[in-house]
């Protein structure tokens, strides 16, 4: 598929905090993402114009441009995406048929 990104990955975004909205949450601007995003962030203290690391499961891919479950879907472009865990389907233990008797 893309660049070895595929539906099901989990992938990471690293975004650039904007500023403290409340005492939990942050706004955060996301690359190629042309619209304020925010996240709730009630253990860490970080400030404007640091870097913070989303991550979420890819959901759908068009040729450059992926969407990512981040709590709600953002569409970014492939280049912003770090790959953290190949997704894996489940394997069977059991045949889906019953042996003939």
């Amino acid at each position: 598929m893309a660049r070895g990104i595929n539906i099901g990955d989990e992938v990471a975004i690293t975004a650039t905090v904007r500023r403290r909205v409340t005492e939990d949450r942050v706004s955060v601007s996301i690359p190629s993402y042309g619209f304020p995003h925010s996240i709730v962030d009630r253990a860490s203290k970080v400030k404007k114009g640091q870097p913070i690391e989303l991550t979420g499961h890819v959901t759908h891919i068009d040729g450059e441009w992926v969407t990512v479950n981040l709590g709600v879907p953002v569409t970014v472009n492939i280049d912003t995406l770090r790959l953290v865990t190949a997704y894996k389907p489940p394997t069977r233990k059991a045949p889906l048929v019953d042996k003939a008797t």
